[in-house]
């Protein structure tokens, strides 16, 4: 009887020779459970960041019809209204000293008002502020955009503002925001990474436009164009961050307002990573899935969703049969995160056939159920669903460390295990199907021929890359054995 290594290395698939399509790994469903992002069609853009947008002080009632003083923020445009204030003059020529003094109070905190929702708009803003003055040609030429809900009607009066109001000063980048905006909304994205694009020359640091182009690839499936404006979106707010204080303006002033700023545009940069992590998850080459997932999580290297991206990498490379960059990423993520289960049965797994390392690979497909016992159910999984993640896990942790059992030629230790894992592992034909073909290979070496034939009938039995090299071992088994020469 040939040992083990030599019946694995003759009939078991070669990572070297097998495609990804024909040989998924068996452990790319555990490596991955739970770390499959949102759909980007089913991520909901975050509300725009207006907290000056209806932000309202009510005037002293002294008879006047308009009593509130009103501070409007639409995109990049801070607009903040004044009124009353003809009121007011005539109010304090008449002599009417007591109702004059309320009214003064009241328009003092006013204004004080208005010049806070003017900081807080700034400060929320990352990238150029445009200032619009109130009852201006531009403001009522604004007004009239945005009050105009008929496509066909607005786009013409964008246009006449670009060629008129809209090239002046820095009006060009609110000219080029009323582009995008609008044909993002008419799905015309090729239009709208056009008017991006000039907008980001005007501005590199417009983080409202990077959330816009980072949407509009995301919605056209441009991987390239989506992980490009991802990675301007994280340049731009690493750039902010490290921004010194302007001139003028206290160090410790300055923290809080970064601090309130980034604060405000938390939510629109968690929506970028939701975004680009979902669309180069589903890119369909595993190396190019793997190589784009390795960069989100470099330019993201904060983002909650950083070694989920390298786990999911991990197991590309192996799909793709870059095993050095497999084990590169694999490694380099089980250093950052020791307790990474998806990680520990990727490479338990891989040791364990290549016969290497095998005190590592078994005390890494040890590890992993007692992992288990304590883990977390992930947010929006279900109770039955938890369970057969855990369950398919533990299973094939169980077979990991049954093919260890193997090499170190401890076959009944490893019958043991693999038959442990069967049930655990039989709601995945890929992972049953590899589990009873090992086990196949452990009874053979214990000369139990009849429970090894059960094995292989077994793997052969569902759909998978298995089924054709155990029905080879099922040939073998049933022919008659050859007479040695007397």
């Amino acid at each position: 009887m040939p040992v083990v290594r030599a019946q694995m290395a003759t009939w078991a698939p070669s990572w070297a020779s097998s495609s990804a399509t024909a040989r998924p790994s068996p452990l790319l469903a555990a490596a991955t459970i739970a770390t499959r992002p949102v759909s980007p069609r089913s991520i909901p853009a975050p509300s725009a960041n207006r907290q000056c947008s209806r932000e309202t002080v009510e005037g002293v009632n002294i008879g006047f019809a308009a009593k509130k003083s009103i501070c409007l923020a639409r995109g990049s445009a801070l607009r903040c209204r004044q009124f009353l204030i003809a009121e007011w003059l005539t109010l304090s020529s008449t002599g009417h000293g007591r109702c004059r003094m309320r009214w003064t109070r009241w328009l003092i905190g006013a204004l004080m008002l208005l010049g806070a929702c003017s900081n807080s708009a700034r400060a929320q803003q990352i990238g150029k502020y445009v200032p619009i003055q109130a009852g201006s040609d531009v403001d009522h030429a604004l007004n009239e955009i945005n009050a105009t809900t008929d496509p066909a009607q607005k786009l013409p009066l964008i246009q006449k503002f670009a060629e008129g109001l809209g090239k002046q000063g820095d009006y060009p980048l609110v000219t080029d925001g009323l582009f995008v905006e609008y044909y993002l909304g008419q799905k015309n994205y090729d239009k709208a990474f056009e008017y991006g694009e000039k907008l980001f020359a005007l501005d590199p640091d417009s983080f409202q436009n990077a959330v816009n182009m980072v949407r509009a690839a995301s919605e056209k499936g441009d991987v390239d164009r989506l992980m490009s404006y991802g990675e301007k979106a994280g340049g731009i707010m690493q750039r902010y961050k490290a921004a010194a204080a302007p001139a003028g303006t206290a160090a410790s002033a300055w923290e809080e307002e970064k601090r309130r700023t980034l604060e405000a545009n938390k939510d629109n940069y968690v929506y970028i990573q939701q975004l680009v992590f979902s669309g180069v998850y589903q890119a369909k080459d595993a190396g190019k899935r793997a190589a784009l997932l390795v960069k989100f999580a470099q330019v993201f290297p904060d983002s909650p969703f950083a070694n989920q991206a390298l786990g999911v990498a991990a197991t590309a490379y192996q799909q793709a049969q870059n095993t050095t960059k497999m084990l590169e990423v694999a490694n380099g993520l089980l250093a950052k995160d020791p307790n990474n289960v998806g990680m520990l049965l990727l490479l338990s797994d891989y040791y364990g056939e290549r016969g290497e390392q095998l005190d590592k690979a078994e005390t890494y497909a040890k590890k992993v159920p007692s992992l288990l016992e304590t883990a977390q159910k992930p947010e929006g999984m279900t109770d039955e669903q938890w369970a057969q993640q855990k369950g398919l896990q533990k299973g094939l942790a169980l077979s990991a460390l049954g093919q260890v059992n193997i090499e170190k030629k401890d076959n009944a230790q490893a019958v043991e295990n693999l038959k442990a894992a069967a049930p655990l592992v039989k709601a995945d034909d890929v992972s049953y199907a590899h589990n009873q073909y090992r086990l196949g290979f452990a009874l053979l070496n214990l000369k139990r021929n009849a429970e090894a034939k059960e094995a292989f009938t077994q793997a052969a039995s569902v759909n998978s890359p298995y089924r054709g090299l155990a029905q080879d071992k099922l040939k073998g088994l049933a022919a008659p054995a050859k007479r040695k020469p007397s």
